[in-house]
């Protein structure tokens, strides 16, 4: 079985290109067209490491706000060792009670499908995220990328770019995006 979907090849493309990294995946940010977070970390430790510390890193007790997440499919490329996973988060809602007075908002948990690509003969794993919730009302993508660094080939080089966008919430568009740039950067730690 092939381990490809529509939109994996640009991830890996990224994932794959030396020095390009995230930037500019999700095309270049907008004024008055949501936010967008980027951040760049080097982890000093091994590829192999830090992957399987995030594939495993929720749920956890440390962070009550994942309640689980289900690998609803799996698959290996046999011709090119690529791993593909589709995980389906389950989250609670941590927007503010104030703002849950509005009814759009007023929903108990909120759902992330994320899917990843893992390269183990480069070193390379590239991701893609959005939100399955509040669809018709916003847009929540992440492209993330963690390779082999070319500082030391022991170390992780992780790059991940988001982008909020909400819609349809009238005066509330400018609140709500503020309040989740800092959830997605909180989820980038």
């Amino acid at each position: 079985k092939k381990a490809h979907t529509p939109g994996a090849a640009g991830v890996w493309e990224l994932a794959a290109r030396a020095g390009g990294g995230v930037v500019g995946a999700l095309g270049p940010p907008r004024a008055g067209m949501g936010v967008t977070v980027e951040v760049r970390q080097v982890y000093k430790y091994p590829f192999e490491q830090v992957v399987a510390s995030f594939l495993r890193k929720y749920p956890n007790p440390m962070d009550k706000n994942v309640i689980s997440v289900k690998i609803v499919e799996e698959k290996r490329d046999v011709s090119t060792g690529i791993i593909y996973r589709k995980r389906i988060a389950i989250c609670q809602n941590v927007v503010p009670e104030i703002l849950r007075k509005i009814s759009i908002l007023k929903v108990p948990n909120i759902q992330l499908e994320e899917e990843s690509w893992v390269n183990p003969q480069e070193r390379s794993m590239a991701i893609q995220s959005h939100c399955l919730t509040w669809t018709q009302y916003a847009s929540m993508k992440e492209e993330s990328v963690f390779r082999e660094s070319a500082e030391n080939p022991n170390w992780t080089e992780f790059i991940q770019r988001g982008r909020i966008t909400i819609t349809g919430a009238g005066f509330l568009n400018c609140v709500l995006e503020t309040f989740a740039s800092t959830f997605l950067r909180q989820g980038a730690q």
